[in-house]
């Protein structure tokens, strides 16, 4: 199957944000695909990896060496590759997945969802890019871009490249279409 890239939130959340994240990983798992993130082992992104394994998955955490303590790293994923810099990070997260899903998160979140979703519109990937819009969590950032849209400084093939989902099982199968 296939590897599957998520971005979500690595500081202290609600409980309903954790379940969604360990909802992700575990159906993430029973379908098959390996699951790459940030390799942290706390807040949603621990729960993600957690969940993924507890259902038979493999993880791969991706981690930069001066975050190691401060996320705590996955110590328990089956492959935990630690780099130098985030830009490393990042470029190995991209590498190492066939399609990416964005949960609920803050700024490094956001950053990660943009860089990505650039640049599959520049066309640098082919790879899906999928918004999981959690209970309208993205609302005021879709609104947002919308708004830029009819500004003229976004294009409509850019926002359309942006899959947007409302739920887990719609999000994946974003995420895996070929």
């Amino acid at each position: 199957m296939s590897a599957i890239c998520v971005y979500c939130a690595s500081g202290p959340v609600a409980q309903d944000y954790l379940d969604l994240a360990a909802e992700v990983g575990t159906a993430l798992a029973t379908a098959g695909h390996t699951v790459v993130s940030g390799g942290g082992n706390i807040s949603m992104m621990g729960a993600l990896a957690e969940a993924a394994r507890a259902a038979g998955g493999s993880t791969v955490g991706i981690i930069p060496r001066a975050l190691m303590e401060r996320e705590v790293a996955d110590l328990g994923s089956d492959e935990l590759v630690v780099t130098e810099t985030m830009r490393e990070r990042k470029r190995l997260m991209d590498e190492r997945a066939d399609g990416f899903i964005t949960l609920p998160g803050g700024i490094g979140t956001l950053e990660e969802l943009f860089e990505t979703w650039t640049g599959g519109y520049l066309g640098m990937h082919s790879k899906p890019v999928v918004l999981l819009d959690h209970l309208d969590f993205y609302a005021p950032l879709l609104g947002w871009l919308d708004d830029l849209a009819a500004r003229g400084f976004v294009s409509r093939r850019s926002l359309d490249r942006l899959l947007v989902a409302d739920s887990v099982p719609k999000a994946i199968e974003f995420a895996t279409a070929r």
